[in-house]
């Protein structure tokens, strides 16, 4: 006793030395298992998660096959409560949901009648209200378990045993697929057709060792059940190959125009995106004004499998570019990240490939064939030796009949018959419990008739056990009737072209266009046939309607494909694709370029310079230029990743500000023209290339009250094959052509210049100064109260420096000339270098005097 008592106080003090971390340490990692095993990951054989299997067999067991009347959900529910999964009601409830949504499984494995919830996110009605069975499908999975196919365990509380795994004639875990998230790792697996994975079984039951690039013959890829594209296919081998990878699907649309409405038709959506959400975000998008040219959404899905989202579009809208928007800002494109995660042997997770995954349900399928095959083998063996001692009985039958007359009691005639004709048990009491009947001739020959059927079975069953290839052969014709049965198409499609590929460019048309400035910062871009040719001394037509007290400070020809770089007062460059700038109506003002870049509330943009997509920007510079003649010289490719919020372009001096922009090779001239008529040309080697924070230096000194209005660039190798001109507009709509080299000397830079153009009373200051070496291109004209003009350049006509010009633009009372650009001819004599210009293809637009470019553009718009 006082042994014991010494004992004991030992024992607790070795209990109380255990240490905390090493506990914590056991049970978290028991708990971690328990959900690995036990809740989280399916198994690689079925596909199917413990609660899963638990919900079928349940209904299994209760009847609820899929030839018999529904019964209430709850009735199922509390079913698998009382005897397999001891959890809460809504987490079964919710399993048996989401096998009856047909958005969520290639084949469900439930029948679901009522409200079971719906793509939109609808949650589904209470399980009272609800009605369920399996569907035929699911008793695919069952088939066969009540022949000791698979393993049995006790349930929670002793009381019954449930099934380790079903039988599973299809593939499930690859078939319908599975999302799970355990303690340090998660299963992602989409889902796969069932045509495809039956062929690709068989060829591997065939060639075990069949190379992923081979089943990939027969498994395309995911096949999910709301459809979809999924681009590429370096992201199906990855996780084919490894278990893992990353795939982008979209949702199927088609551009369709009726009744001269041209509307976007969403026919799918990618696989686990809420549709309702979609349309929500796509609304969100327009309202904020990050998705243009969307005037209405409306949902037309039906209450079946079919999706269909209409979204109309603006006239003005690129049906193309606001698709691929959709695609890169919404739900529409997304992202599936494959995790091919499995129970392997019930309790290993292992990633798996696909060889693996399908090799996994080939070795459960041989084990369920050959269990099943031992059991029908036991099963025809114990009737045919019930067979055997009737047909032995019937050979003896007066002798037997008058036995069992004088036998005493049941337990008598048996023994007398086992004593006597050397029957079993079991044969005895057969012949015990045989009618009279069977004493009949045609009784008589059934039972031989059966007799030498099971002996038949017998061989059969026997050589399947001890025979592989017939083994394989079941598997296989088990897996051509599913196949036949169940199989469908493809409803998910597989593009190799990878969505990285596809450019913003190839859905626009690149056409030319005037991309109008204001000095309010409001930006537009109409297309140039907008802008008819007039005779010089014209008013011409409205090409603008500017706010009150706003003008257009600068208009830019240019190519849709082309990039616009946007300088601001504040010395900061953006940069902008054309096509990205909003299309506007010839009247309209435009759109407020805060939308367009993200410049601060106090900048202003002071300057557009386009760069055409095709140019050779190697070894350009940047030649920068501010109101008061500071001038600046920087290599292009140190703006060569300009990011949202800008870069800075040049260091500002005290009220300076950047105004004019130009691109050059280093050895160019460089004429500026001020304000009052002040004119320099010196050569570009004169300003040092300078890094983007350096300030500049003096381009050309300036007398009070005078500013520079225009900085030209060109080479010198062009002036000598052809004559430059400088064309000066004076705001009161004067103008003139000057030769630039042969009136004009070459000075140094920091000059004060000489006279370019007489300015007047009667012409005003001078507005804009451009050069030409092409009399055949055309002048726009822009006013400030935005009347806009379009002339031939050759009316202006070619005089001296110290002139005033002739009458080019005639303007309304309080109206000023505000910009000028100028654009190719469009007569037919100068068609074809229109096109080389516009496009760099002759074959891109075949006649720029016809504005066809939409109508080409819908016509190709696939």
């Amino acid at each position: 006793m006082d042994k014991q008592e010494n004992k004991q106080p030992e024992k607790d003090k070795g209990l109380l030395n255990k240490s905390i971390i090493h506990e914590i340490e056991q049970s978290y990692l028991d708990y971690a298992m328990s959900v690995i095993i036990a809740r989280a990951l399916p198994d690689a054989r079925d596909g199917l998660k413990p609660v899963h299997r638990r919900v079928l067999y349940a209904m299994w067991e209760t009847g609820l096959k899929s030839n018999t009347k529904y019964r209430k959900s709850a009735a199922v529910v509390g079913e698998v409560l009382k005897s397999y999964h001891p959890h809460g009601d809504m987490a079964v409830y919710d399993t048996m949901v989401g096998m009856a949504q047909w958005f969520k499984m290639n084949h469900t494995l439930i029948d679901g009648q009522g409200n079971f919830g719906s793509m939109d996110g609808d949650p589904p009605a209470a399980q009272r209200y609800t009605e369920a069975r399996l569907t035929r499908i699911s008793e695919e999975m069952l088939a066969d378990i009540e022949k000791e196919t698979v393993d049995f365990t006790a349930n929670y509380d002793n009381t019954l045993t449930e099934p380790t795994v079903l039988p599973a004639k299809i593939p499930n875990l690859l078939l319908n697929g599975t999302v799970g998230i355990a303690v340090g790792m998660a299963t992602n697996i989409p889902p796969h057709n069932l045509s495809e994975l039956c062929d690709a079984i068989i060829k591997l039951i065939d060639n075990p060792e069949m190379p992923i690039e081979e089943l990939m013959e027969y498994i395309q890829g995911p096949d999910f059940p709301t459809g979809g594209t999924i681009h590429g296919i370096e992201g199906i081998k990855n996780a084919f190959a490894t278990g893992r990878g990353k795939i982008i699907v979209r949702g199927e649309a088609e551009v369709i125009e009726e009744k001269k409405k041209v509307s976007i038709i969403i026919s799918s959506v990618p696989f686990q995106v809420n549709k309702a959400d979609l349309i929500s975000k796509i609304a969100n998008l327009v309202k904020e004004k990050k998705l243009e040219g969307i005037t209405d959404i409306r949902d037309e899905s039906d209450r079946t499998k079919s999706i269909r989202i209409v979204i109309e579009l603006k006239a003005s809208a690129y049906p193309k570019k606001v698709l691929n928007r959709l695609y890169d800002i919404t739900p529409l494109q997304s992202a599936f990240h494959i995790n091919i995660l499995a129970l392997v042997d019930r309790i290993q997770p292992r990633v798996l490939n696909l060889r693996a995954c399908l090799n996994e349900f080939i070795k459960h399928r041989k084990e369920v064939v050959k269990r099943r095959t031992k059991f029908d083998l036991i099963k025809t063996k114990e009737r045919t030796h019930i067979l055997e001692g009737l047909k032995k009985a019937l050979d003896h039958i007066d002798e037997i009949i008058t036995l069992i007359k004088k036998s005493q009691s049941r337990e008598d005639a048996q023994q007398k018959l086992r004593s006597k004709y050397l029957f079993s048990k079991a044969q005895a009491n057969a012949i015990l419990d045989t009618r009279l009947a069977a004493l009949a001739a045609l009784e008589r020959q059934r039972i031989e008739d059966e007799l030498k059927e099971k002996l038949e079975l017998i061989k059969e069953l026997k050589s399947i056990l001890s025979d592989e290839i017939k083994l394989a052969g079941i598997i296989k014709d088990e897996l051509n009737r599913i196949k036949q049965k169940y199989g469908r198409s493809r409803k998910t499609k597989i593009l190799k072209q990878e969505i990285d590929s596809f450019q913003v460019e190839d859905l626009i048309p690149n056409e030319t266009v005037v991309v109008t400035l204001t000095q309010g910062n409001y930006i537009k871009r109409v297309g140039i046939d907008a802008y008819h040719k007039q005779g010089r001394g014209g008013k011409g037509i409205i090409g603008i309607t500017p706010k009150e007290k706003d003008q257009v400070i600068q208009m830019e020809i240019a190519n849709t494909h082309d990039t616009v770089f946007f300088f601001t007062d504040q010395g900061k460059v953006f940069s902008s694709k054309v096509f990205e700038i909003p299309p506007s109506s010839r009247q309209s003002r435009g759109h407020a370029i805060v939308n367009q870049i993200q410049i601060s509330p106090e900048e202003k943009v002071t300057a557009m310079l386009v760069i055409p997509k095709e140019e050779d920007i190697t070894g350009r510079y940047f030649l920068m230029s501010t109101k008061n003649g500071i001038v600046k010289r920087t290599a292009v490719g140190a703006y060569k990743n300009i990011r949202k919020s800008g870069l800075i372009a040049i260091k500002l001096r005290d009220k300076d500000k950047l105004e004019f922009i130009q691109t050059s090779s280093g050895d160019d001239y460089i004429i500026m023209v001020t304000k009052n008529g002040k004119g320099i040309l010196y050569c570009e080697t004169d300003i040092r290339p300078m890094g983007r924070s350096a300030s500049g230096v003096v381009g050309m000194k300036l007398k009070e009250g005078d500013n520079v209005i225009s900085m030209s660039v060109f080479s010198q190798e062009s002036e000598k094959k052809s004559k430059y001109e400088l064309i000066t507009i004076l705001e009161n709509g004067y103008g003139k052509r000057t030769e630039i080299i042969k009136k004009f000397p070459i000075q140094r830079r920091s000059g004060y210049g000489v006279i370019a153009s007489k300015s007047t009373q009667k012409t005003g200051k001078v507005v804009s100064a451009i050069i030409t070496n092409d009399i055949n291109k055309d002048l726009v004209i822009a006013s400030k109260n935005g009347q806009i003009i379009r002339i031939p350049i050759k009316s202006a006509k070619s005089l001296g420096r110290d002139t005033q010009g002739v009458r080019l633009m005639k303007l309304g009372e309080n109206d000023k000339v505000a910009s000028v650009g100028e654009v190719f001819s469009k007569t037919e004599d100068d068609t074809q270098s229109l096109q080389k210009n516009i496009s760099g293809k002759n074959n891109d637009i075949k006649k720029i005097e016809k504005p066809e470019i939409e109508i080409n553009y819908y016509d190709n718009r696939k």
